[in-house]
């Protein structure tokens, strides 16, 4: 994983850009160590990495997911939990990794597998890889900012200030997207190799990551267009989701050239900047969770939260996130079984066809997060009998304890709290907005160079405001 990595992440410097450049130079200048047409497999590896590594950065100067669930508090300074995403421009930093350190690397992968030998089997299903991942970036950001470049993104000979696509639009094309590469694999051989950081080559789970993201996409449609989700929901969990752990889509780090982010800013950089937030101690608490012995330490005997969006001195005098999230090696879980497994309880609760009742696909996913943070059967038995399924509120039982379950996922979270509006989030007193953030805004620079189209997309959305909801955020 070093090696690739080292090599591919070279070639942010030569595909960063969205306009290319090409030398004529003979191929006796030409330095063998640092290739100037990297393979497409290294590019997927730094497109891999950086995606993980920054959908899961929890630090204040990028994506902020953790603030906008509120399931972390700060201990150095307020400011981020007060909804303030100006002064370390949050959009600008998350909309370039994933547009230009991400995405670029996936158009450019897939033009330079083009000259590369494969079988036809192996070529169709490294393209298939490619395409994958890319409409899983798409997923992220679309989630995020709502209307963004699309359709005319990525013609730097073409169009150097590309529209913004409608969101929903965008929605569409990626359910499409999805079915279409799906068709395309071919189960029996392989795919990528080593560059492939998250499933080494194996087909069959990356067709299972790309319908649980339909999955995703599916159940975010419920209250703008239910007849869509439905028919993409089932369609989805027929076509085959992630089904255990060991098929979520994780990125794994090696500790040492490349860490976890989380370790990264709780232990490398040597900082006492974040503790969980009072709303998670205190709603664990009420639910006897033994999620909290695994996940916090104690004062004085007791879980004690900070306060979001106030300053939470000393470091001391709060619980901090255990040595489990502190690890240099954990995998970016970015899609887990658990959520998954929310979903589909969901999508019962709606009265779609899901493989089984909610009750039961409530239970299987609240089971599924206690086993992937190492509680014992006897314990999630004990806590499923306290809390059980309520269909009465099902939007609060499955809200709660999806949010509860996707702790340290900000992004997954996000999505259910915006969608079930649970636990109910207050915007703390000294907030920026008018209310806790519904999307991120648009990138500054966008407004350098895109402003007639950047203008346009916020005009149509009522503005370009974090408080603005997503076209799928209806209640």
């Amino acid at each position: 994983m070093k090696n690739i990595l080292k090599t591919a992440l070279f070639g942010i410097f030569i595909s960063a850009s969205l306009v290319s450049c090409q030398s004529d130079l003979t191929s006796l200048n030409e330095d063998p160590k640092h290739p100037s047409i990297l393979p497409s497999e290294n590019l997927l590896a730094t497109a891999l990495f950086q995606s993980s590594y920054y959908m899961d950065n929890p630090s204040v100067n990028f994506n902020n997911y953790r603030f906008f669930t509120q399931q972390w508090a700060e201990g150095q300074y307020p400011q981020e939990t007060q909804y303030d995403l100006v002064t370390r421009n949050q959009p600008r930093n998350h909309f370039n990794r994933m547009y230009v350190y991400s995405i670029n690397n996936i158009r450019q992968a897939k033009e330079n597998l083009k000259a590369e030998v494969e079988t036809n089997d192996v070529r169709t299903n490294k393209l298939a890889t490619l395409e994958i991942e890319e409409i899983f970036i798409w997923e992220n950001l679309v989630n995020t900012f709502g209307d963004v470049p699309y359709s005319e993104a990525f013609k730097p000979n073409e169009i150097l200030t590309p529209k913004y696509d409608d969101a929903k639009s965008i929605y569409i094309d990626l359910i499409k997207r999805i079915d279409a590469v799906i068709a395309t694999v071919k189960p029996a051989a392989k795919g990528y190799g080593s560059g492939d950081l998250v499933y080494s080559g194996n087909m069959n789970k990356w067709v299972k990551f790309a319908n649980s993201v339909k999955l995703r996409l599916g159940i975010n449609l419920a209250d703008v267009d239910p007849t869509l989700s439905k028919a993409t929901v089932e369609s989805a969990i027929v076509g085959g989701v992630i089904s255990s752990e060991e098929e979520a889509y994780k990125f794994a780090y090696d500790g040492n050239t490349f860490s976890n982010p989380v370790f990264d800013n709780l232990v490398a950089s040597n900082r006492d900047d974040f503790v969980p937030s009072e709303l998670v101690i205190n709603t664990m608490n009420s639910l006897s969770d033994p999620r909290m012995d695994k996940w916090f330490t104690k004062v004085g005997g007791v879980y004690k939260g900070g306060v979001f969006g106030e300053l939470n001195d000393p470091y001391s005098d709060f619980s901090h996130l255990n040595d489990y999230f502190r690890s240099s090696t954990t995998a970016s879980n970015l899609l887990s079984y658990a959520e998954v497994a929310f979903l589909k309880a969901e999508a019962a609760a709606r009265g779609y066809s899901a493989g089984g009742t909610a009750a039961d696909l409530y239970a299987t996913a609240v089971t599924a997060s206690m086993k992937e943070n190492g509680v014992s059967d006897t314990s999630i038995a004990s806590y499923l009998i306290a809390n059980p399924y309520n269909a009465a509120n099902w939007k609060q039982s499955i809200g709660v304890q999806a949010w509860i379950a996707m702790f340290n996922k900000g992004f997954a979270a996000w999505n259910f709290t915006r969608r079930l509006d649970y636990p109910a989030l207050v915007n703390p007193p000294k907030s920026n907005l008018s209310s806790v953030p519904y999307r991120m805004p648009y990138s500054d620079q966008e407004y350098v160079l895109n402003g007639a189209n950047v203008n346009a997309a916020a005009s149509k959305i009522g503005g370009d405001k974090a408080t603005t909801k997503l076209f799928w955020d209806k209640f």
